[in-house]
């Protein structure tokens, strides 16, 4: 979708219409088949990796977005895991969390880290759309990487955690599966670091610190700039649309002064309120990318996701 074909009347219908989207999906309620064809995991399990590259889908600015592929030696087949980049939608790849994707391949998990639009090329909900296709495609392809998407779950860091929300919440929405492929977008499962999962507040905050870089990305994204509210997380809840619940893990630094811990809370409380499980779990001591650096807090970081995604398999 261009810049063109949005209008403002155009984004008041779209908000109109996401509260009617697909409701069966809703409740979050994962087809038994698959649950029956989820495979065993433990977290700490320990398995040498192998990383490899290939190609996921061209872009409508004719870029190639790449996807990495994290696959532990063994046995398998392997639970996938999708990640999702951060980079204020603006920057960053497949690359970005190489760190966490291989730390949790390690532990036996095959993990698909994609790339996805950025803003400049083309803003929401193009990024939004390629994870929306990223989830349908690994549920094609994960038997031939000696993976199971039988519980899929997203790894979403940042603005990444923005997309996973969105993606877990409405899987059938037609914006975001767009791209043709077969299949079901739906997920079993969010972790997220640092979510933007209230856009609007992020960017109150990025305007208060006269942060103009952010300020220029957020623009950028939201093009039209009604989006902000459109695709805001804790707005939708608010607006009471009909959404999908999936277990979620929200990892917040307490010392992020990009995405504030209290409206990090905030969304907590809404999601919980409206009947889905949020799991969260505040760094004290840690800012915004805390876990790009080793140390006890992102050995701690790992832990936490790995300790949530076991659940998920066995729940």
């Amino acid at each position: 979708m261009t810049r063109a074909t949005y209008g403002r009347r155009d984004v008041v219908k779209l908000m109109a219409s996401a509260s009617a989207i697909g409701a069966s999906g809703a409740g979050g309620l994962w087809p038994a088949a698959a649950e029956a064809a989820a495979p065993a995991y433990d977290p700490a399990g320990k398995f040498e990796v192998d990383i490899r590259e290939t190609e996921f889908r061209r872009n409508s600015a004719g870029r190639m977005l790449m996807a990495r592929l994290y696959q532990p030696r063994g046995k398998g087949p392997f639970p996938a895991v999708i990640d999702l980049h951060g980079g204020a939608w603006n920057n960053k790849d497949r690359t970005a969390e190489a760190p966490m994707d291989r730390a949790l391949a390690a532990s036996g998990l095959l993990v698909v880290a994609i790339d996805m639009t950025l803003a400049p090329e083309a803003p929401y909900p193009a990024c939004v759309q390629d994870a929306n296709y990223a989830v349908r495609w690994v549920k094609a392809n994960a038997a031939k990487w000696n993976g199971n998407a039988g519980k899929l779950g997203i790894y979403g860091s940042s603005s990444g955690g923005h997309v996973a929300e969105l993606l877990a919440m409405r899987p059938h929405d037609p914006r975001y599966n767009a791209i043709p492929l077969p299949g079901d977008a739906r997920v079993a499962w969010i972790a997220t670091r640092s979510p933007i999962s209230d856009t609007f507040a992020r960017y109150e905050n990025a305007e208060r610190l006269h942060r103009d870089g952010m300020i220029k990305a957020n623009k950028t994204f939201f093009n039209p700039w009604e989006t902000i509210h459109e695709s805001n997380p804790r707005e939708i809840i608010e607006r009471k649309e009909k959404i999908t619940k999936v277990p979620f893990l929200i990892m917040q630094g307490g010392l992020d002064d990009n995405m504030l811990p209290a409206a990090q809370e905030n969304f907590v409380k809404l999601y919980q309120a409206a009947g889905g499980k949020c799991e969260f779990h505040l760094f004290e001591h840690s800012v915004h990318e805390w876990v790009a650096e080793e140390g006890p807090e992102t050995d701690k970081a790992r832990a936490t996701v790995k300790a949530f995604i076991a659940r998920q398999l066995k729940g």
